[in-house]
């Protein structure tokens, strides 16, 4: 079934290409191969239902719909306003301000989509008003938006943590320092670009504005706290935490007077609509994992990766090459289900913790967002301002610079990642 095999790897190829969703250029070849094996079209689509059979899987529905809430009950806002009261005498301060809401929204959100969709209607007009140039304020919102599904509550993190069987409680404490540092790199970048830039003035600091924008963010600023605090002290489970940011949301919208009934229905359709994508890849690539086992695909690339080295670091270059390549071509979702079967198994017996290769494996693909062919985020910032992806490729690729040495700090000093779970008995 070789052939059949390589068949099935043209088709999916060709279908994405076409720009085919990818839960559908998975699935179509899937149930091809599943029939040729000898597989009745009944057991491929349960294996495909039963790829979506997993109770932490519960919270990225739940996740989705809190950043979509954050958003649309104005939430999201009193961040933004609360950033650029308290960075504004900054040089460059529009710019630091986008970060700093970023990091705010992504306690909030694990969807990078979300973030840029959301912030980047605020963010980009003003700064461009404000004198940036269009490229680095589009550039800079698309990057920072990175943040989100690093920093818990991650949804790539729940993924991975289900098809891992690790801990999710421990793969969000473990993301929590590099998600900084990637903040902390496109500040440095930021500052190193308004070096040159005097023209980009500070505000004076206005104190009467900085209470008000406090008192407004107290609420917002609160979910973290409420959130990780939860699942860090094992009050409740990452699943049963979403179910608490939900409900959250809702009483900061009707204590802010935004909860209404026309705004509640668009975030559960948006959230629907997000979330079936996703579950659909969920599935499709369930039955793509089953048809990989069945071909010792697993088996034949671990014996050529040890047949290349057998040394932890050479594995985990090996691996960041592949990640980065994978992401540019491929759905992130797709491509931790897929490859963290195959990958994961190496990484242990090479002695790599689980936990920190998860990280890794996240911030790997969430660059990938950043790149063509396929970076959705590319899209989503090209749909917020009306310019074409090539003109706002152009503005990230700068960013592209600290967070690929963010990536290579965190892979070469995995205390990094491992030092608050353990601090946390994880």
């Amino acid at each position: 079934m070789i052939l059949e095999l390589w068949m099935v790897g043209v088709a999916i190829a060709v279908l994405l290409f076409i720009r085919v969703p990818v839960g559908l250029a998975f699935i179509g070849p899937g149930l091809w191969y599943a029939l040729a094996d000898g597989s009745s079209a009944g057991f491929s689509l349960k294996t495909t239902f039963d790829g979506l059979n997993s109770f932490p899987l519960l919270a990225v529905p739940l996740f989705i719909l809190v950043g979509v809430l954050a958003n649309r009950l104005g939430i999201a806002d009193r961040l933004y306003e609360f950033c650029l009261a308290a960075l504004g005498r900054l040089r460059g301060n529009l710019a630091y301000v986008n970060v700093g809401s970023a990091v705010g929204f992504s306690w909030m959100s694990g969807s990078a989509l979300a973030d840029v969709a959301g912030l980047g209607k605020m963010q980009i007009p003003q700064m461009v008003k404000a004198g940036y140039p269009h490229g680095f304020a589009a550039g800079l919102t698309a990057s920072s938006s990175l943040i989100s599904p690093v920093m818990p509550p991650s949804i790539p993190a729940v993924i991975y943590a289900a098809t891992a069987t690790v801990s999710t409680g421990a793969l969000f404490a473990a993301s929590v320092l590099p998600a900084f540092a990637m903040a902390a790199g496109l500040c440095v970048y930021i500052f190193l670009w308004t070096m040159r830039r005097p023209e980009m003035t500070s505000v004076p600091f206005d104190r009467a504005r900085f209470t008000r924008a406090s008192l407004g963010a107290i609420g917002p600023l609160l979910t973290p706290v409420i959130l990780l605090g939860g699942i860090l002290s094992g009050f409740f489970t990452p699943t049963e935490a979403a179910s608490v940011a939900v409900f959250y949301m809702l009483v900061l919208g009707a204590f802010y007077r935004t909860l209404r009934r026309p705004v509640i229905l668009q975030a559960f359709r948006e959230t629907a609509v997000i979330t079936g994508g996703i579950m659909l890849i969920l599935g499709a690539a369930a039955l793509l994992g089953l048809i990989l086992t069945r071909a010792h695909v697993s088996r034949n690339v671990a014996e050529f990766l040890i047949s290349v080295s057998d040394n932890p670091w050479v594995f985990m270059i090996l691996v960041n090459v592949v990640l980065l390549i994978l992401g540019c071509l491929i759905d992130a979702t797709a491509i931790i289900l897929v490859t963290v079967p195959v990958l994961l198994p190496i990484a242990t017996q090479l002695g790599i913790d689980p936990i920190y290769f998860g990280v890794v494996m996240i911030i790997n693909l969430m660059i990938g967002l950043l790149t063509p062919p396929v970076g959705s985020v590319l899209y989503i910032t090209s749909s917020v301002t009306g310019k074409p992806v090539d003109v706002i490729f152009r503005g990230v690729a700068p960013f592209l610079v600290p967070l690929l040495l963010v990536l290579i700090v965190v892979t070469a000093l995995p205390g990094v990642v491992l030092w608050l779970p353990g601090l946390l008995g994880f």
